[in-house]
């Protein structure tokens, strides 16, 4: 069943095994949910070469308004975002896959305020963050006091880089990082997506009180693993709410994206076209 009578079309921006994952699905099972692929944009054109039709093929980011996208998919780099994410809400409401981005204050502010004056959305993939709609209920009831949350993977599965693309594994496991989600973001800005959404997801916490934890484990050679932990305020005895969930993603070595966070991303794009063009930063 098609999701609207009138044919929703998409844009893509990135081409590494997430954007090819959702370019194939837009081309194969978009049409019978209609949705039309109107463009696919990468840093380097020539990955398209040989698997994206020409036609579909975007050589110029700035001229993506000309292919009249209804939803813009970032799935490249936290710095198109910051670079280009005010610009693209002009034209199209924006799914980002990089939310780490929105720990940098001031694009965040530039989104709300081009999201706003376009009337076009801002939506935020969850990504590999397990029970997304759990915490942010919580949050809004005020029952949340504390939020962090551990990703563990071979160290070939992580893109650093300033303070922590110099940093070395000490054992088979290796905390390489534990405080602020804010602070980790632009050291890990593929690695700390999980970390931004939970941020997202809890307002009243935020990028400051979101405590991150980056692992580097020799024995997850083909695994991401991910452990949310989150307490509320102490009850009338003294005694504590608590959640832990521990998420297993399977993944090819090497690998930034788990296999379960593709299929979860086509989840994420399929819902918010169900969604309104409301303004504002929504979780989908």
């Amino acid at each position: 069943m098609a999701l609207n009578t009138v044919p929703r079309k998409v844009g893509i921006l990135g081409y590494g095994r997430l954007g090819q994952s959702l370019v194939s699905h837009l081309l194969t099972q978009g049409p019978e949910l209609g949705l039309e692929l109107v463009f696919v944009w990468n840093r380097d054109p020539g990955r398209m070469a040989g698997s994206v039709p020409p036609t579909l093929q975007l050589q110029n980011l700035a001229a993506l308004g000309e292919r009249h996208p209804d939803l813009v998919v970032e799935v490249a780099h936290p710095k198109i975002i910051h670079e280009s994410g005010a610009e693209i809400l002009r034209y199209a409401n924006l799914l980002v896959g990089s939310p780490s981005a929105l720990a940098d204050q001031a694009t965040e502010r530039q989104l709300l305020e081009a999201s706003h004056c376009w009337g076009h959305a801002v939506f935020v993939a969850r990504g590999a963050l397990w029970g997304t709609e759990d915490i942010a209920r919580l949050d809004e009831a005020g029952g949340l006091q504390s939020l962090r949350v551990t990703m563990a993977t071979h160290p070939d599965g992580f893109r650093l880089e300033g303070p922590l693309a110099t940093a070395h594994s000490t054992g088979p496991r290796t905390v390489l990082y534990e405080g602020p989600v804010r602070g980790l973001c632009p050291l890990a800005p593929r690695n700390s997506n999980t970390m931004a959404a939970a941020a997202l997801a809890a307002p009243s916490l935020g990028f400051d009180r979101v405590i991150g934890v980056l692992v580097a484990d020799f024995s997850l050679k083909d695994m991401h693993v991910v452990d949310v932990e989150l307490s509320g305020p102490p009850g009338p005895k003294g005694r504590s709410f608590a959640v832990h969930t521990h998420r297993e993603n399977p993944s090819e070595p090497g690998a930034v994206t788990g296999s379960a966070t593709i299929t979860t991303f086509w989840s994420s794009l399929l819902g918010c076209c169900h969604l309104p063009s409301k303004p504002g930063i929504h979780l989908c």
